[in-house]
């Protein structure tokens, strides 16, 4: 059955259309609730319409919509919290100074190289009552203080907000803060933060004791960090502590879904946990305490997996089959999987934007959909061979279903995910059920040497095995561009193309080709554009000096030292290169002079050296030269003057200065990020 023929998947689309609409057009709050009112009234006229002449009408079934569309609408704004008058975005002078906060920290995030990072709620800015969530970054020192979830903290230094990127093509990292309702963030020093004795006992301070118990007791049992950090993610959910090497590893070995708490985590909590009550007798007494034991079990190991959005929908979808296991009715799993979707997103409408999110569902439905197709090409006698066979064929069908967000989003694809698949699930269940164990057993604080050497070797064995994979990188296909509007295109040919596989008709394979004609148009269209508009861009990047000049589909890179391998300007300048559908040719060192689109590019170093009889049109300054920039402007009488990232600010101020007083434009990468010149 077509999922769109469900009632529920119908509203479930309107209601998420309403949700994207009060997101990005961001309606008056009013405004909404006069709309949900008006098609309330509406959707009720064509019901008793409908019922008072008992013919079906559509009217109702448009109005139904209507509704759901602006409860859509109304749900997101009332979990907006900006809106709150007492919000710290309600009043900008928040953001003018330094100021004393009172802040309550929520969740522990991945340290960055220089910052350790938390979530954190706002009690109260120089003692008046405020709320929200921001981003706080503590600075890393040699003694740092003991901080834990739930702990009050008195932070005084500057709310910033969120700072745009710098560099063309970047991940916007505050849009991504936005959509988990964090808009703003402060960078400060350990000795601006006073500890409170006060301490928020909440759920999150309890799951967070829990978590730190298992993995202190697990690190003086003498579990090795690496192991360690691989276990506390595969059956906690935090991956904190995973090293880059070991989760690249993951990632170019199709994996990396596997340290991700979801769907399969959870269904063998499910299934572990009703294993374990067996013994209790099935009267209607004994399966009511074993639904509620098992519902009560699944959402506290979401709670303690740190109720990711991933983990909240697998737990939602779980509890119904819970559910429909005890009433023994078979639960359509289309139905359970539209619901719980419609659910989560009607207490929690931000998940929505949430990449992990994303991925999971589409992962379900693609199984839902595409796994029986699959199924059919080959049904083998062996059970053994039919166990392996499934596994493979729900491995494809989430790889088909999920592969055009992920490449959107991550521009790579790893070759080998089924055989990484094949390896590791059936091995994944031993290690869930010991790592479980394990892990309950490490809360008790009694470790039993072979459980725990065992657990480890499991899992020297999975890195072991994921590092061989991921070490075969010819299979694993990077910097891939694919923009959003190929992107959907991309899930229409998917759609359509599966629709005409299913019920094979001329007029459907009409259809599919006409999507698949449609990309490529879309996809030569994209490229020839991109290859035809050349640019030159200077980079923002801290202490450095880097230059591109874009021809056709090639780049030329002009850098003041060499560029690392797996450094940000490395993976920067992918970034750039593959969203503009080229490649990087070559790379050479700063000179002093530049020619681009009949343009004469002066580049002045720190040796303040340059060519007075040049005439430039252009003046770039690096690495903070000491030159009179009045007498240089008076000379050379060029266009516009650019400062990049590699200077002194205080620099930077004075040659802006300069410029104004002189009404030349000034261009500081500090503070406007990149500078583009287009041909």
């Amino acid at each position: 059955m077509m999922i769109t023929r469900f009632p529920i998947a119908r509203i479930t689309f309107w209601f998420i259309g309403g949700i994207l609409l009060a997101f990005y057009a961001k309606p008056n709050l009013t405004t909404a609730l006069f709309f949900l009112g008006i098609t309330l009234l509406f959707c009720v006229y064509s019901f008793y319409k409908s019922n008072k002449t008992f013919t079906p009408n559509s009217t109702f079934g448009i109005s139904l919509y209507l509704v759901f569309f602006s409860i859509g609408i109304t749900t997101t704004l009332f979990h907006n919290e900006t809106l709150f008058k007492n919000h710290y975005t309600q009043n900008e002078s928040n953001f003018e100074d330094s100021k004393n906060f009172h802040l309550v920290l929520l969740e522990k995030l991945k340290n960055s190289a220089k910052y350790n990072r938390y979530f954190a709620k706002v009690i109260s800015i120089e003692n008046k009552s405020s709320c929200g969530k921001i981003l706080l970054n503590i600075k890393k020192d040699s003694v740092e203080k003991t901080i834990k979830i739930g702990n009050q903290l008195l932070v005084h230094d500057q709310l910033l907000h969120h700072f745009k990127p710098n560099n063309p093509n970047q991940f916007d990292y505050g849009q991504y803060l936005e959509t988990k309702g964090i808009y703003a963030q402060i960078y400060t020093d350990p000795t601006a933060v006073k500890i409170s004795t006060k301490i928020e006992k909440g759920i999150f301070y309890y799951t967070s004791n829990f978590r730190t118990t298992i993995v202190e007791n697990l690190a003086k049992s003498g579990f090795k960090k690496e192991e360690l950090a691989v276990i506390t993610a595969l059956i906690l959910g935090q991956q904190q502590d995973i090293s880059p090497e070991v989760l690249r590893d993951y990632q170019y070995a199709g994996a990396v879904h596997i340290l991700s708490v979801s769907g399969l985590h959870v269904g063998f909590i499910l299934f572990f946990i009703t294993f374990l009550l067996q013994p209790i007798p099935n009267t209607k007494l004994g399966n009511t305490s074993k639904l509620v034991i098992v519902i009560l079990s699944l959402w506290l190991f979401a709670f303690v997996a740190g109720l990711a959005p991933s983990v909240v929908r697998s737990t939602v979808m779980f509890s119904f089959i819970a559910v429909g296991m005890h009433l023994k009715r078979e639960t359509n799993t289309f139905h359970t999987a539209i619901v719980s979707l419609f659910l989560i997103l009607l207490f929690e409408p931000l998940f929505l934007f949430d990449i992990g999110f994303q991925l999971s569902y589409l992962a379900v439905f693609s199984i839902l959909w595409l796994q029986p197709l699959l199924d059919k090409i080959w049904q083998p006698k062996n059970k053994i061979i039919t166990y392996f066979w499934n596994i493979l064929t729900v491995s494809f069908a989430a790889q088909i279903g999920t592969l055009p967000l992920s490449i959107y989003y991550f521009h790579q694809f790893p070759g080998l995910f089924f055989i990484t698949n094949l390896i590791l699930i059936p091995f994944l269940s031993v290690i869930m059920a010991l790592g479980t164990l394990l892990m309950i057993l490490a809360y008790l604080d009694w470790i039993p040497m072979l459980l725990s050497k065992t657990v480890e070797v499991c899992i020297t064995i999975t890195n072991t095995i994921i590092n061989k994979i991921a070490s075969v990188e010819s299979f694993v296909l990077t910097a891939i561009p694919l923009s959003f509007s190929l992107m959907l295109l991309a899930y229409l040919i998917l759609i359509s193309w599966t629709i005409w596989i299913q019920k094979p008709k001329f007029s459907k394979l009409l259809a599919a080709l006409a999507s698949l004609f449609l990309f490529q148009i879309i996809l030569f269209s994209t490229k020839w554009n991109s290859e035809k508009n050349g640019e030159l861009i200077v980079f923002n990047v801290m202490k450095k000096s880097i230059i591109a000049m874009k021809n056709d589909s090639s780049i030329n890179l002009f850098a003041s030292e060499a560029i690392t391998k797996n450094s940000f300007e490395e993976r920067m300048l992918q970034t750039y290169a593959t969203a503009n559908y080229s490649k990087i040719s070559k790379t050479e060192p700063l000179s002093n002079t530049l020619y681009f689109n009949h343009k004469k590019i002066l580049v002045i170093d720190s040796s303040a050296v340059y060519n007075t009889s040049i005439s430039p049109d252009i003046v770039l300054l690096t690495h903070s030269p000491k030159i009179n920039l009045e007498r240089l402007l008076a000379t050379q009488h060029p266009e516009i003057v650019i400062a990049d990232a590699s200077n002194f600010k205080n620099y930077t101020t004075a040659w802006k200065q300069t410029c104004l007083k002189r009404k030349i434009p000034f261009h500081s990468t500090y503070e406007k990020g990149f500078y583009s010149l287009k041909k």
